[in-house]
Protein backbone atom coordinates (compact mmCIF):
# COMPACT_ATOMS: atom_id res chain seq x y z
CA UNK A 1 0.00 0.00 0.00
CA UNK A 2 1.48 3.70 -0.95
CA UNK A 3 1.84 6.21 1.86
CA UNK A 4 -0.25 8.80 2.12
CA UNK A 5 2.48 12.08 2.08
CA UNK A 6 0.91 15.15 3.44
CA UNK A 7 1.55 18.78 4.77
CA UNK A 8 1.69 18.45 8.53
CA UNK A 9 -0.88 20.17 11.05
CA UNK A 10 -0.46 21.37 14.39
CA UNK A 11 -2.74 18.50 15.38
CA UNK A 12 0.14 15.93 14.29
CA UNK A 13 2.23 17.36 17.14
CA UNK A 14 2.24 14.60 19.69
CA UNK A 15 3.06 12.18 17.14
CA UNK A 16 5.78 14.59 15.48
CA UNK A 17 7.02 14.82 19.57
CA UNK A 18 7.81 11.67 19.66
CA UNK A 19 9.72 11.57 16.21
CA UNK A 20 11.92 13.90 18.17
CA UNK A 21 12.90 11.96 20.52
CA UNK A 22 13.44 8.64 18.33
CA UNK A 23 15.92 11.10 16.77
CA UNK A 24 17.75 12.22 19.38
CA UNK A 25 17.75 8.55 20.31
CA UNK A 26 19.01 7.57 17.44
CA UNK A 27 21.70 10.11 17.11
CA UNK A 28 22.96 10.40 20.34
CA UNK A 29 25.63 6.91 19.66
CA UNK A 30 27.04 9.22 16.85
CA UNK A 31 27.57 12.07 19.20
CA UNK A 32 28.92 12.81 22.31
CA UNK A 33 28.30 15.79 22.25
CA UNK A 34 24.57 15.71 22.85
CA UNK A 35 23.33 16.07 26.51
CA UNK A 36 22.02 13.70 28.47
CA UNK A 37 18.13 13.89 29.48
CA UNK A 38 15.43 15.22 27.24
CA UNK A 39 16.04 17.70 25.17
CA UNK A 40 14.36 19.33 21.56
CA UNK A 41 15.95 19.45 18.61
CA UNK A 42 13.13 21.52 16.55
CA UNK A 43 10.75 23.78 17.12
CA UNK A 44 8.38 22.18 15.41
CA UNK A 45 5.23 24.24 15.82
CA UNK A 46 7.23 27.17 14.14
CA UNK A 47 8.55 24.68 11.27
CA UNK A 48 4.65 23.44 10.83
CA UNK A 49 3.13 27.52 10.97
CA UNK A 50 6.47 29.10 9.32
CA UNK A 51 5.74 29.72 5.67
CA UNK A 52 9.68 29.60 5.01
CA UNK A 53 9.26 26.27 6.11
CA UNK A 54 7.08 22.97 5.78
CA UNK A 55 6.67 19.59 7.81
CA UNK A 56 5.72 16.42 5.72
CA UNK A 57 4.30 13.00 7.03
CA UNK A 58 3.84 9.75 5.76
CA UNK A 59 0.48 7.89 6.56
CA UNK A 60 -0.17 4.44 6.44
CA UNK A 61 -3.78 3.30 7.01
CA UNK A 62 -3.82 6.90 8.91
CA UNK A 63 -1.08 6.04 11.01
CA UNK A 64 1.58 8.71 10.82
CA UNK A 65 4.61 6.81 10.49
CA UNK A 66 7.17 9.25 8.85
CA UNK A 67 8.61 12.65 8.83
CA UNK A 68 10.93 15.42 7.24
CA UNK A 69 10.71 19.39 7.43
CA UNK A 70 12.13 21.85 4.92
CA UNK A 71 13.48 25.12 5.89
CA UNK A 72 14.27 27.93 3.14
CA UNK A 73 17.63 29.52 4.85
CA UNK A 74 19.82 32.52 3.57
CA UNK A 75 22.75 31.24 2.28
CA UNK A 76 26.60 32.54 2.49
CA UNK A 77 27.23 35.55 0.41
CA UNK A 78 29.87 34.14 -1.76
CA UNK A 79 27.93 31.05 -2.82
CA UNK A 80 25.86 31.14 -6.63
CA UNK A 81 22.96 30.63 -4.67
CA UNK A 82 21.20 33.04 -2.38
CA UNK A 83 19.14 30.91 -1.18
CA UNK A 84 18.90 27.04 0.42
CA UNK A 85 16.52 24.67 0.74
CA UNK A 86 17.62 22.94 4.41
CA UNK A 87 15.88 18.97 5.05
CA UNK A 88 15.70 17.64 8.56
CA UNK A 89 13.55 16.03 11.12
CA UNK A 90 13.96 12.42 8.86
CA UNK A 91 12.55 9.80 10.53
CA UNK A 92 10.96 6.74 9.63
CA UNK A 93 8.86 4.33 12.89
CA UNK A 94 11.29 1.68 13.10
CA UNK A 95 7.69 -1.20 12.37
CA UNK A 96 7.79 0.46 8.82
CA UNK A 97 11.83 0.78 7.72
CA UNK A 98 12.67 -0.61 4.48
CA UNK A 99 9.02 1.03 2.58
CA UNK A 100 11.09 3.66 0.91
CA UNK A 101 9.08 5.99 3.39
CA UNK A 102 12.32 8.56 3.39
CA UNK A 103 12.46 8.52 -0.32
CA UNK A 104 8.36 9.45 -0.42
CA UNK A 105 9.09 12.33 2.46
CA UNK A 106 12.07 13.68 0.31
CA UNK A 107 10.10 13.88 -3.13
CA UNK A 108 7.60 16.00 -1.47
CA UNK A 109 10.24 18.13 0.30
CA UNK A 110 11.82 18.55 -2.98
CA UNK A 111 8.97 19.22 -5.13
CA UNK A 112 8.13 22.14 -2.03
CA UNK A 113 11.86 23.06 -2.92
CA UNK A 114 10.91 23.51 -6.53
CA UNK A 115 8.02 25.42 -6.38
CA UNK A 116 9.82 28.04 -5.10
CA UNK A 117 12.38 27.92 -7.12
CA UNK A 118 14.98 27.05 -4.32
CA UNK A 119 17.14 24.28 -6.01
CA UNK A 120 20.01 23.85 -3.88
CA UNK A 121 19.34 21.46 -1.19
CA UNK A 122 21.73 20.77 2.02
CA UNK A 123 21.26 18.42 5.19
CA UNK A 124 23.85 17.23 7.27
CA UNK A 125 24.08 13.26 8.24
CA UNK A 126 26.84 11.89 10.68
CA UNK A 127 29.16 10.08 9.15
CA UNK A 128 29.24 6.50 10.61
CA UNK A 129 24.87 6.56 9.65
CA UNK A 130 25.36 4.43 7.10
CA UNK A 131 22.13 3.50 6.72
CA UNK A 132 21.16 7.07 6.43
CA UNK A 133 23.83 8.04 4.42
CA UNK A 134 22.96 5.47 1.38
CA UNK A 135 18.99 6.73 1.95
CA UNK A 136 20.16 9.80 0.92
CA UNK A 137 22.12 8.75 -2.07
CA UNK A 138 19.70 7.54 -3.22
CA UNK A 139 18.03 10.23 -3.36
CA UNK A 140 20.98 11.91 -5.52
CA UNK A 141 22.83 13.60 -2.77
CA UNK A 142 26.78 13.90 -2.48
CA UNK A 143 29.51 14.01 0.42
CA UNK A 144 29.99 17.52 0.06
CA UNK A 145 32.11 18.69 2.81
CA UNK A 146 33.47 16.88 6.01
CA UNK A 147 32.48 18.71 9.54
CA UNK A 148 35.60 17.95 11.97
CA UNK A 149 35.67 18.83 15.82
CA UNK A 150 38.15 18.60 18.72
CA UNK A 151 37.44 18.60 22.76
CA UNK A 152 40.59 19.89 24.37
CA UNK A 153 39.40 17.93 27.45
CA UNK A 154 39.79 14.60 25.17
CA UNK A 155 43.29 14.93 24.27
CA UNK A 156 46.57 14.33 26.10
Amino acid sequence: MAPLVRIATLDDLPVLLSFEQGIIEAERPFDPTIKEGSINYYDIAELITNTDSEVFVAEIENEIVASGYVKIKPDRHYLKHIQQGYLGFMFVDKTHRGKRLNQHIINALLNWCRARQIDEIRLHVYQDNLPAIKAYEKAGFKKHMINMRLNLNEID
